[in-house]
């Protein structure tokens, strides 16, 4: 793990600024002599700065992403709470963690901070930028502000701007933290149990009907409780609540809220038509959160992109999973 520490004021795209900031990254492999084998990929909402981690099957030793053959990066966004700058953050006003007051980020404040770090690295060209989800919506900001800077983009079950639908379930899981009585406190450990209900929430907007039926059966037909479905909602809350914080949860499902690539650039499409990269977009056929919609009109819009489906039972978490049909539609594209 490797910090980057940003020591001047960082004025944010909603008016407030930031004094400064800190955005925790790994790189894999080594940046050969011009340059040109840089992966950066961009992570998803709750992940973290390691896709060996959590991309096992497409980063590693003999793996499609090589770090024998790439300079891979990848950074956790600004408002994370892997390393980087977030709510948990000590506030130099107050002595304190800043908890409630940590100021609105969105998704362009994330990118910025980001080429802030590519800057810092002095790495004048990515080979490849590739995320899934919010990582997406990350990636494909940054072909818009940028659109020299990325050869190769690959955007995979992700969005040129967030859903009314998206909206309403970030807008329960929030409710869901609300209504836990310790949420209004300006402590570390406050919404915990808030946090464990919201995560439940999503997981319904991350998987799908087929995807419970088949993974989470019945024991019989004379079962009356502890149904397989009720323990894993549990157990992925329990989980999440062990590595991760309500305050973070909430600013990160905000940035979400606000990604639209046509904010102040006229329309969604004269956006889109600024990205000047080779660009692969990868949908997934069961998604109900990011349906393939969004994705095959985001590849109608970007001069020349491709577009690609994965048939998958397992709903939008599938851009997790599925890493052979990802690897082999990648590989497929780059040839």
């Amino acid at each position: 793990m490797h910090y980057f520490d940003y020591r001047f004021s960082y004025s944010l795209e909603l008016g407030e600024e930031l004094p400064g900031f800190r955005l925790a990254y790994t790189t894999r492999g080594t940046l050969n002599d011009d340059g040109s084998n840089v992966i950066w990929i961009c992570h998803a909402l709750t992940g973290n700065a390691d896709p060996g981690e959590w991309w096992s099957g497409l980063v590693g030793a003999g793996k499609y992403y090589d770090p024998a053959q790439y300079f891979i990066i990848c950074a956790n966004v600004l408002g994370g709470c892997y390393g980087s700058t977030g709510p948990l953050t000590i506030n130099p006003v107050t002595g304190e963690p800043y908890c409630h007051d940590f100021p609105t980020v969105t998704i362009r404040d994330m990118v910025g901070a980001l080429d802030l770090l590519r800057q810092e690295l002095g790495i004048e060209q990515i080979h490849t930028c590739v995320g899934g989800s919010v990582g997406g919506q990350q990636a494909i900001e940054w072909a818009i502000m940028q659109p020299r800077l990325i050869k190769n983009l690959i955007l995979i079950a992700t969005n040129a701007v967030f859903s009314p639908w998206g909206i309403a379930f970030n807008e329960s899981q929030r409710m869901a933290l609300e209504a836990d009585p310790t949420w209004a406190d300006n402590v570390p450990e406050a919404g915990q149990r808030g946090l464990k209900a919201a995560r439940s929430i999503a997981l319904l907007s991350y998987r799908n009907y087929e995807t419970y039926a088949f993974t989470q059966a019945l024991d019989n037909n004379e079962q009356t409780d502890q149904y397989k479905a009720a323990g894993y909602q549990q157990y992925q809350g329990e989980k999440l609540v062990s590595r991760f914080n309500a305050f973070t949860y909430w600013l990160l499902t905000k940035a979400m809220d606000s990604h639209n690539v046509g904010r102040n650039r006229g329309s969604i499409p004269n956006a889109l038509g600024l990205i000047e990269a080779k660009t692969l977009v990868v949908g997934i056929h069961s998604d109900v959160l990011f349906p393939p919609s969004e994705q095959q009109f985001i590849a109608r819009h970007i001069p020349n992109a491709v577009y690609e489906e994965i048939n998958s039972l397992y709903g939008h978490d599938g851009f997790l999973i599925e890493f052979k049909p990802l690897a082999q539609i990648i590989r497929k594209w780059v040839n």
